[in-house]
């Protein structure tokens, strides 16, 4: 099984966007762009919607069989780990190895000297000595041999007809310090050293990639990494016999406009493909489609917000390392009572030219997500009843502000 050079992954919180996010690759097609969609929800969202990792494959079967799509798709165990793979080999075909977890954690002494002395030579072609070689080692030796397990656990675990048949990805962006190109280089090596036939990675990159908001950081510097990291997988392809479709993966990749046109030039300019992994942006336009709606499903998302407002710690803590929520410019709850429809998506409609735009506002809802759950039926009959106005929004938002800027 092989990913396209252009993959894009899309969140779908509640499982009912499927065909209007499809309909945005279908559109792509128009402008020469063949971009595989990769339907991807995480164990920590279904455990959140009470969702199974079955039913984002029904959905996007659903979708494809409804566009009549004939291109690939596929459907993401988005970071998983040995704790919670099981639950998603029967449904998916692409697998996100989150071992970020694990990074920091030592090998054993003799693995640490075996990789050592293997790639000595190698670190001094890069300018790289001895003792740095081993703090590299040291710091993600273990974190592969993990993903290792994981990989040949989902293997060993699959069907006969089904082993080898799986999209990889080995993800380590969900931590503090991001990864140089030095380092990735020699996690390429861990990698290929581990067989684990990688079609894309996902390291930490400078700067802050915060959930479904701006880019924050040196444009200039992540450009430079970016090509940097792109020279480093072309050159392990060669050296280290790994997938020769090897690309790399850009996680919580939404709404990142000011580094789009760095990565379309880099990937134009190396001739090499790119995954970018979106989320709860859907969901996002989903509230977007349901306050333009105006009447009862404007005062549900204003009692989404006023909830989601009560309950912030709760609601923030496991996206505590990619929100950044001001408390000074949150507006209270009674304010947004007062609103119309219009002051309400124009705040969180992610356009910064717009004065009424709030990016507080914008992040609390994006992880307020288990406030609209916790509505059930009320808040999914509500999608069903603005069913155009919002699959207009979900989208343009995937094709105006991704796939084009990103990828034509």
């Amino acid at each position: 099984m092989k990913l396209s050079k252009y993959s894009f992954g899309i969140g779908d919180r509640f499982g009912c966007q499927g065909s209007a996010q499809l309909a945005a690759f279908i559109e792509a097609k128009k402008f020469g762009l063949e971009i595989t969609p990769v339907w991807n929800k995480s164990n920590r969202e279904h455990l959140t919607i009470k969702t199974e990792p079955s039913d984002v494959r029904k959905e996007a079967d659903k979708a494809v069989a409804k566009a009549k799509w004939e291109g690939a798709y596929f459907v993401d165990a988005d970071h998983i780990n040995l704790s919670c793979v099981d639950k998603f080999i029967n449904s998916s075909d692409f697998f996100t190895l989150d071992v970020a977890d694990y990074i920091g954690k030592k090998a054993e002494a003799r693995e640490v000297k075996d990789f050592v002395e293997e790639y000595e030579t190698l670190a001094k072609e890069f300018s790289a000595s001895k003792t740095e070689l081993k703090i590299i080692a040291e710091k993600y030796l273990f974190a592969v041999k993990e993903a290792g397990k994981i990989y040949r656990h989902i293997n060993n675990t699959k069907s006969q007809k089904a082993k080898n048949n799986s999209i990889i990805e080995v993800s380590m962006d969900e931590t503090e310090e991001p990864q140089t190109p030095l380092e990735l280089l020699f996690i390429l090596a861990m990698i290929a050293d581990e067989k684990i036939p990688a079609q894309t990675i996902a390291p930490k990159f400078s700067g802050r990639f915060n959930k479904g908001v701006e880019y924050v950081g040196d444009v200039a510097q992540f450009a430079k990494e970016f090509e940097d990291d792109l020279k480093i997988i072309q050159f392990a392809i060669k050296n280290f016999g790994l997938n020769g479709g090897l690309k790399l993966s850009v996680h919580s990749g939404s709404d990142k406009f000011a580094i789009y046109p760095a990565i379309n030039k880099a990937i134009k300019k190396y001739n090499t493909g790119v995954h970018v992994k979106t989320a709860g942006t859907t969901w996002l336009e989903e509230l977007i489609g349901l306050a333009e709606s105006g009447g009862e499903a404007l005062e549900m998302t204003k009692e989404i917000y006023k909830k989601a407002f009560d309950r912030y710690d709760e609601l923030a803590a496991p996206y505590a390392t990619v929100i950044d929520i001001d408390h000074e410019v949150l507006p209270k709850p009674e304010e947004v009572d007062s609103w119309d429809s219009k002051k309400y998506v124009e705040s969180l409609r992610h356009d910064r030219t717009n004065e009424n735009y709030n990016q507080s506002f914008r992040q609390l809802l994006h992880v307020g997500y288990k406030i609209a759950a916790e509505l059930g039926d009320k808040y999914l009959d509500a999608l069903k009843e603005n069913k155009d106005i919002v699959a207009k929004n979900v989208t343009e938002n995937i094709l105006e502000r991704h796939l084009k800027v990103i990828f034509l």
